[in-house]
This record gives structure tokens, C-alpha cells and sequence, in this order.
């Protein structure tokens, strides 16, 4: 592990008082529970009428390194669930009666996916079928009618009628990604395994097949509700640009308002096991490695947010956590990992008016989240294209721009190489995504927002918490475990009315997820943070 010096902006440290993220809004986030939320994590979804349908991805978390143990059948998800986030109701029905073809794949990993009216198409994945004995990416295309597949979950109804599919070759790609463009598919990078995974190479033990595609393929897919083909199919080729994977696909407005899309980093380089940097613009009429910028942060697949301003000429996308090579300590300093650990940072990159890309850690996620989430918007949101969230619309001071789903939180940055399985799990947690004005940028929690609190680490051995006093009286600090119950008491005093600022000795205190709790004029406020 090693420090590295070079030009990356550096906006704001956890909950600290800064610029703004995306013109005059700040990204909050606030954790929401609905019961029952299922855990899952590199899966697809499709929303109808504000509610989600998610289908596929694993129930486990990051992957083990033995052959025997990675990617167990055990932790497929099985089951396609319904979400309300409104209501916080979830529906669930078992997919084992579909038929065989459509049930194997369909229970897979890193499937790609997109939305064209109300039919999801679902291609590839990696998954151990049944039928091969194996593990296999899938030659599929699946589609998903679906206002019907919501309705058969919720209702207990039929599945089958609602998914049809085809067989393919050239379908059969799993970590790549499914974008959309007047009315054109562009199926860009990912790879074809076939196999047991293992770490020491295609040639050890059982042994495995990797291709990456390096290509971007376009075509077409020609659907009258019954038959399903692929036409007018082009591919082009790049071993050098274009070799990635898991990695973020994100729909763009260049500037001038041209439509098209971003591959941001992904894995692996031809030399060392270690994520790209550049970064690949895509449009209808080719591709361009985007000249003098790197992606250092959140490298890997995670949820993202992508917002437009056509009055400033200015695109930028959000990324929250995941997995990178280089992360922001609690002093500030970049540091460069080359095992590519878990991350907590939420950056932003951004594209100004004249092309050029700038990147910013802008806060943390409340715990190693994000790898293989996803950022579901909000259907009332308004949109330019594909999900891209227009700020120049935005009319309320607080809007609800959608929420981060599903995805893996770890136990600690680095578990490859000591990974049990015990030591990330399919998160449960969900967030909303707030696009605010004038508020810092922070985790709240859920009813528990009457009083501002912020809090973060400062160093190892320092914990910063900065408190809106409502009224002069007895305020209470304490610090409390995930579980809630009490680690210390951080204050216990009389205090004036306004803004204050208490700084805390944690020295000794174990790494970890914490919250810290203020009780103050008979309201309670609440904030989680990790050391």
C-alpha cells in the first residue's frame, strides 16, 4: 500500500460542510427499512408503476477463492420479488416454474439487462446449470413483460406466460453492459466463462474457458409480443480499449446535447490483476478513449446516478462505494491499493462544457455498500434519457431521486484473500437518494431527523460530532454499537441554543459500524458512521 500524489480533487470528507455536489444540491442519503427486503446483489430489476421487479443475481457475498466454493448454486436467487417502495411491501414467487432454459438462467450473476417499454430484456450470465453440470454463461436473451410478471408475483398467478426467450451465441456475455439508444442495443465488453472459477489460472485444477468480448455490439431486437429476434447485428472489436468488465456503463449527454454513454474503468489489465483507468466515451458514431483522465475511485460495478444540466452544459455522475484501487483515508490522503479493497467513497465525475473530466470524492456510504448495487430512479424524477436525472427541472428543494438497492457490504476492505464467505453478505439495506438544497451531505435515519446531528472520525483517534441545539437545555450523546446498545456516553451536559461542535477521544475503540445518538428538547436524531 503506498500514497500517491497527482491532481484529483478532494470536495469533502464525511459530512462535512462544503461545496455543492450537482449545481445548488447537495446528495443526501437516508436509510429506510422495509421488512422482508430481500438481500441480493449483481442482479437486474425493472420498475412499473413505482413499483421494482428484481430478478436474478446471489443471495452470498463477495465470491470465495476455491474452486469447490465459488459461486455455489446454494446462493443463486431463486425467487423474483416484488418491491413497494412506498408502501413497504415486497412480494416473492419461486422462478423453478419456468421453464428449464429460463429458470437456469435466470437465476445467474452479472446478467445484462435493459428496459425497452414495459418488456426487460435479460442477456447472458454466469451461473452452474443443471443441464450442463457446469458452471456456463448463458447464450440467452430473456424477455420480461413487465406489468404481467408483477401482477402474477403479487397475485400468486402463472409466471410463464410473461417471459419468453431465445438461444443466441452471441449473447452468452456476463460482466459487460446493456445500454440503449434510439432503439439500438449497444452490448459493450464483459466476458464469456465457462467453468469453475479459480484464481491460479484456466489450466489448474478443473479448469475454465475466459473470453473477453473486447467488442461493442450493436443490434437490434425485433419483438411483436411472441417471437424474438436479433437484427441488423455489428460488432467492433478493440483488445486494448475495450477489454473490461464489471465495470459502470453510464448513459451521458455530451455537451452540444449529443446522446450516448461512458464505460468508466473496470477490470482487468492485460499486465497485472489491477483495475483500468481510463475511461471510454461511446456514441452512435464510435468510441473514444476520453484523452488526459483517470477513474481512480469506485471502479468496480456499483450504483451510480447520472444528472444533466443544460443551462451549465455540465454532465456528472454519482457513484456510491463498491470496489477501487485507490481510497481517501480519514485525514484526507489518497492511497493506492493494489489488492482493490472494498470502498465507503461517493465521488462524482464530471464533464464540463468544453469535454474536459474532473473526479471528486464528495462524502462516504455508511458502510463498505455498493459493489454490485443499484441505483433505481424515482419514476417521478425528470429524466433527458435513460435514467439521466435533469437538474435543470428540479423544482422542489428536497426531491427524492431514487434509491440504492441490494449489492454486497463487507466486513472490511480487504477479505479476498481470507474470505470464509462469512465475511460479506447480500445487503438488505436500503437507501433513499436525496437531491436537497443547502443540507450537508450525510446518512440520516428515518424519523430521526428532527434534530441535525453530523458526525464522523477526524483521525483514528478523534470522533467529530457537530449538533443543531433546538432549544438551550440537558442534551445527551452517546456512541452505540450496529446493535444498538451503548459503547459510551459522549456528553452528558446544559447547553445553549444553535450550532455545536463536540470532539471525542475514541482511542481503543474497535473498527466498525457505529451510530451516534443525540437526545435533545424530548426529540431524538441519530447517524451511523463506520471507523
Amino acid at each position: 500500500m503506498k500514497f500517491r500524489t497527482l491532481s484529483l480533487f478532494l470536495c469533502a470528507l464525511p459530512f462535512t460542510l462544503g461545496a455543492q455536489h450537482l449545481g445548488d444540491r447537495r446528495v443526501v442519503l437516508q436509510e429506510v427499512t422495509i421488512p422482508n427486503m430481500p438481500g441480493i446483489q449483481s442482479f437486474a430489476w425493472a420498475q412499473n408503476e413505482g413499483e421494482w421487479l428484481l430478478i436474478g443475481g446471489r443471495t452470498d457475498g463477495l465470491h470465495r477463492r476455491q474452486p469447490f466454493a465459488a459461486f455455489l448454486a446454494a446462493d443463486n436467487n431463486t425467487s423474483a420479488y416484488v418491491v413497494n417502495p412506498a408502501t413497504a411491501q415486497v412480494w416473492s414467487a419461486s422462478i423453478s416454474t419456468l421453464p428449464t432454459a429460463i429458470f437456469e438462467q435466470l437465476q445467474c450473476t452479472n446478467m445484462e439487462f435493459e428496459v425497452r417499454g414495459n418488456t426487460l430484456y435479460i442477456i447472458g450470465g454466469y451461473g452452474f446449470s443443471p443441464t450442463a453440470n457446469d458452471h456456463i454463461t448463458h447464450s440467452k436473451l430473456t424477455a420480461v413483460d413487465v406489468p404481467g410478471a408483477i401482477a402474477a408475483i403479487k397475485t400468486g398467478g402463472a409466471l410463464a406466460p410473461h417471459f419468453r426467450q431465445i438461444n443466441d451465441a452471441r449473447m452468452a456475455v456476463t460482466g459487460g453492459y446493456l445500454g440503449l439508444l434510439n432503439d439500438e442495443f449497444y452490448l459493450v465488453g464483459g466476458q464469456r466463462f465457462m467453468g469453475r472459477y479459480n484464481p491460479q489460472g484456466p489450466d489448474f485444477g478443473p479448469g475454465f474457458v475466459q473470453e473477453y468480448t473486447n467488442a461493442i455490439r450493436r443490434f437490434h431486437i425485433t419483438d411483436d409480443g411472441t417471437t424474438i429476434s436479433i437484427t441488423d447485428y455489428a460488432e467492433t472489436v478493440d483488445t486494448v480499449n475495450l477489454h473490461r468488465r464489471d465495470y459502470n456503463l453510464v448513459p451521458q449527454v455530451f455537451p452540444g446535447g449529443e446522446l450516448g454513454f461512458t464505460a468508466f474503468t473496470g477490470v482487468f489489465q492485460y499486465a497485472s490483476d489491477i483495475p483500468w483507468l481510463n475511461t471510454v466515451d461511446i456514441t452512435p458514431e464510435g468510441y473514444t478513449v476520453v484523452p488526459g483522465f483517470e477513474q481512480l475511485l469506485n471502479q468496480y460495478h456499483t450504483a451510480h446516478m447520472p444528472a444533466w444540466s443544460a443551462q451549465e452544459q455540465r454532465m456528472s455522475t454519482i457513484f456510491f462505494g463498491g470496489i477501487g484501487q485507490y481510497y481517501f483515508d480519514a485525514e484526507g490522503q489518497l492511497w493506492d491499493d493494489p489488492n482493490v479493497p472494498f470502498v465507503n467513497t461517493i465521488s462524482k465525475v464530471e464533464r464540463a462544457t468544453n469535454g474536459s473530466m474532473t473526479e471528486t470524492a464528495i462524502g462516504t456510504m455508511p458502510a463498505l455498500l455498493g459493489s454490485s448495487a443499484e441505483f433505481i430512479v424515482h419514476p417521478d424524477v425528470p429524466t433527458t434519457y435513460v435514467g439521466v436525472i435533469d437538474l435543470d427541472q428540479l423544482t422542489a428543494d428536497t426531491v427524492l431521486a431514487g434509491h440504492i438497492v441490494g449489492g454486497i457490504q463487507s466486513s472490511a476492505a480487504n477479505i479476498f484473500f481470507i474470505n470464509t464467505g462469512t465475511q460479506s453478505d447480500a445487503s438488505t439495506r436500503l437507501f433513499r437518494v436525496l437531491l436537497v438544497r443547502d443540507v450537508t451531505t450525510g446518512v440520516a435515519v428515518t424519523g430521526n431527523t428532527n434534530v441535525p446531528l453530523r458526525a464522523w472520525f477526524a483521525n483514528a483517534d478523534q470522533l467529530v460530532t457537530e449538533v443543531d441545539v433546538p432549544v438551550a437545555g440537558e442534551v445527551e450523546v452517546n456512541l452505540l454499537d450496529s446493535n444498538g446498545r451503548l459503547v459510551r456516553k459522549l456528553m452528558s451536559a446544559r447547553m445553549p441554543a444553535g450550532p455545536q461542535r463536540l470532539h471525542s477521544d475514541t482511542k481503543g475503540l474497535a473498527s466498525g459500524a457505529y451510530v451516534v445518538e443525540m437526545l435533545a428538547g424530548g426529540q431524538r436524531s441519530s447517524v451511523r458512521i463506520v471507523r
